[in-house]
């Protein structure tokens, strides 16, 4: 057993509660500042409008925080939860933790899913969420440890800030020879340097005797994380089973569960073969739709994307079970072995990476221009160790490079380097320097939203220019799609909550490939529908890709196909048969409309939440440049002879960049005009008082939030 030191602040022996139809009925308070321990109980009211996972989080965040409060003031907290269904291990999915804070880069509440076996080994430790407030004076480590049933907050100086070094030290250290009870919540230096510090969440894999790593990447958790002086977070636990939820009904669990662990087993090999590809399916489908990001969203495909394409990787990847939850036949999480880093701590030594999956794949390949797998293994290693957070490194790098390649700043501002488009030892380096908080990387972890400002005010760069090609939403980088000949995921990135984030509507092939919703009502409905059937999967520890990813054969035969209504119909009949809430797919939806329109409230509370704060950049619109006109000049130039009746004859590809864009931006504000409607808001985009009071969120505090921003009625 690995021997560290151990000063201990705080034990706190408790009662483990038997679990209850999915619920601990109890959260965990830890107080850093005080180095406090609570215990608080989870009312049925708490139950029946939060549900779980998300839900939980936000109102334990709701109640932690004021209007004033920032991101790296003692009053924020971080939260983490599971939620009613979670730690099933039947069940393709079932093993989400969801962390919700208030955020270094956009100053709102942000939350991430992630895998792992934190958030079940959480709650059958006796526990729905946690809440750590308060600030240490060292390098805390809190453990929950629901086999001896006692939390303790411990200082132990000398960890290691690598976060694969640590994560390995505390799973052997407290492991006490079975590794597998172990489960690690941990950053790194990036996170201490830079605004979107990432979570890494860790289960053992005792197939390859290693920890492994999921990450809660968005929004810059993890810099909250390090600013609160937390090493790590450590939860221990052992035996899981189809009981350990004391399910409503067993045998109708049983059954719903092996219908769907069957179907995917089944059909996945003929599909997405997720088991074997993972995300790095979507590389050549988003490469032959145009939908691949390429040098800052400038384009949607390139020639080098078959280099990085899912092919490649099926060979690079470790063969074996890589379910990140016990028995999820998904099974997605694939990793590299002996990969030998050419730069950096670990240059010359075999590491294991963990990934890369599509988004980083994108964001660290395709959209800087480098198109080797190499090159995007070690950013994705090095993000992982220093804690950094693949997307919002990827897409604010290629924001740079562009700036760079544009002579709105030159080597003068980045040190010397040359940034263009395929540098990948700079963009290497730039990690490296994000992590150590030096250089032009201190600029860099800033995030895009930051460096705008500091390029025009600093730099002498135009600010309109910057404002067009800076790939960022309410200060959150855009994941990794493009998005111009899609109006409704568009809407979907302008109007998510927390940012410019796929997880919360990703309507891409829906809207531009099937055109499935040719109006703005119906890409209203679209835009209402799927973000509260993708809400409720945070709110009850689930992860999304069970649901659309592998689809019955019949499916594009039904009424429905985008929704996957069989599909939704097996969640429904598994959260009733685990909470005994009986509910039909319509209920899904209003648990989360509850949810959702209380983290809009919630981003209204700290001054954001309006249609001004659902902006996206041009280049997410239309083309910046004429470059991209010209790239897709036949494209453009048809949609505005056949849509917008403009006749292009004598027109200069400047002009009709202008007139294009025109259109689509009027376009973009008809769509938040018909959104707004549908889910019941405002035209400033607030939720009225009957719609609040219709899902029964019309708490006295969430009425004089609206109150004091106008709405009344």
């Amino acid at each position: 057993m690995t021997q560290l030191k151990v000063n201990t602040i705080k034990t706190l022996a408790y009662e483990r509660p038997v679990i209850e139809k999915g619920y601990a009925n109890q959260t965990l308070g830890i107080d850093l500042s005080g180095g406090t321990i609570s215990i608080n109980p989870v009312s049925q009211q708490m139950k029946d409008i939060f549900v779980g996972g998300k839900g939980f989080d936000l109102w334990l965040l709701w109640n932690a925080v004021s209007g004033e409060t920032r991101w790296n003031d003692p009053a924020n907290a971080i939260c983490i939860a599971s939620g009613p269904m979670g730690g099933t291990p039947a069940y393709p999915g079932s093993g989400k933790s969801i962390v919700t804070s208030l955020s270094p880069l956009t100053g709102s509440v942000v939350d991430s899913n992630v895998g792992g076996y934190f958030g079940p080994y959480l709650k059958f430790s006796g526990f729905d969420a946690l809440e750590v407030r308060g600030q240490a004076g060292g390098d805390a480590v809190i453990l929950i440890d629901g086999i001896d049933q006692k939390v303790e907050i411990l200082d132990m100086p000398g960890l290691t800030d690598d976060s694969y070094a640590l994560s390995a030290a505390l799973t052997d250290y407290f492991g006490q020879g079975k590794k597998s009870h172990i489960s690690v919540v941990s950053s790194g230096t990036g996170a201490k340097n830079t605004f979107f510090g990432c979570l890494n969440f860790t289960w053992y894999d005792g197939q390859r005797k290693m920890t492994r790593y999921k990450q809660a990447g968005r929004g810059g958790i993890g810099t909250v994380f390090a600013d609160k002086g937390i090493k790590a977070i450590v939860a221990r636990w052992n035996t899981v089973s189809l009981k350990s939820n004391n399910p409503d009904d067993l045998d109708a669990l049983k059954t719903v569960a092996k219908l769907h662990s069957k179907e995917i087993v089944s059909l996945d090999p003929k599909q997405n073969k997720m088991a074997s590809l993972g995300t790095s399916h979507l590389v050549p489908i988003m490469n032959d739709f145009d939908l691949l990001p390429t040098h800052n969203f400038k384009f949607g495909s390139h020639t080098g994307g078959n280099l990085i394409g899912s092919e490649v990787f099926e060979h690079i990847f470790d063969k074996g079970f890589d379910g990140c939850w016990r028995g999820c036949t998904v099974a997605c999480s694939h990793g590299v072995r002996d990969f030998v880093p050419f730069t950096g701590p670990y240059k010359g030594q075999k590491v294991f990476v963990d990934g890369p999956e599509y988004e980083t794949i994108a964001g660290c390949g395709s959209n800087l221009g480098i198109f080797d797998p190499s090159t995007i293994l070690e950013m994705n290693f090095y993000c992982d160790t220093y804690g950094l957070d693949t997307i919002s490194v990827g897409t604010s790098i290629a924001f740079v490079m562009e700036c760079f390649e544009m002579n709105q700043i030159t080597s003068e501002h980045t040190g010397g380097m040359q940034l263009f488009f395929g540098n990948r030892l700079d963009a290497l380096e730039l990690v490296h320097q994000m992590a150590r908080g030096e250089g032009f990387g201190t600029v860099i972890g800033q995030g895009i939203r930051r460096m705008k400002e500091i390029f025009a005010r600093d730099f002498g760069a135009d600010a309109a220019i910057l404002q067009d090609i800076g790939m960022e939403s309410k200060g959150l980088e855009f994941s990794e799609y493009m998005t111009k000949e899609s109006l409704a995921q568009q809407g979907g990135y302008g109007m998510a909550l927390k940012g410019a984030q796929h997880d919360e509507a990703w309507l891409i092939f829906l809207d531009m490939v099937h055109n499935f919703m040719p109006t703005f009502e119906e890409k209203a409905e679209a835009l209402h529908w799927f973000p509260m059937l993708r809400t409720w999967f945070g709110l009850c520890g689930l992860c999304k890709l069970p649901w659309n990813d592998i689809v019955p054969e019949d499916n594009k035969d039904t009424p429905e196909p985008a929704k996957v209504m069989k599909h939704v119909n097996w969640y429904a009949d598994y959260f009733s048969s685990v909470t005994g809430r009986q509910a039909a797919p319509d209920d899904l939806i209003v648990m989360s409309e509850a949810v959702y329109n209380f983290q809009r409230v919630f981003n209204l509370k700290m001054g954001y939440g309006r249609r001004e704060q659902d902006t996206i950049p041009y280049r997410a619109v239309g083309p910046v440049t004429v470059e991209e006109y010209e790239s897709r000049q036949e494209r453009y130039d048809q949609q505005l002879v056949e849509k917008y009746a403009v006749t292009v004859e004598g027109l200069s590809s400047e002009e009709k960049v202008a007139v294009l864009r025109k259109h689509r931006e009027a376009q973009y504000e008809k769509l938040q005009d018909a959104v707004y409607k549908r889910r019941g808001w405002t035209a400033d985009g607030i939720p009225t008082v009957a719609t609040v009071k219709r899902l029964g969120i019309d708490f006295p505090e969430v009425l004089e939030v609206l109150q004091a921003n106008g709405v009344t009625a």
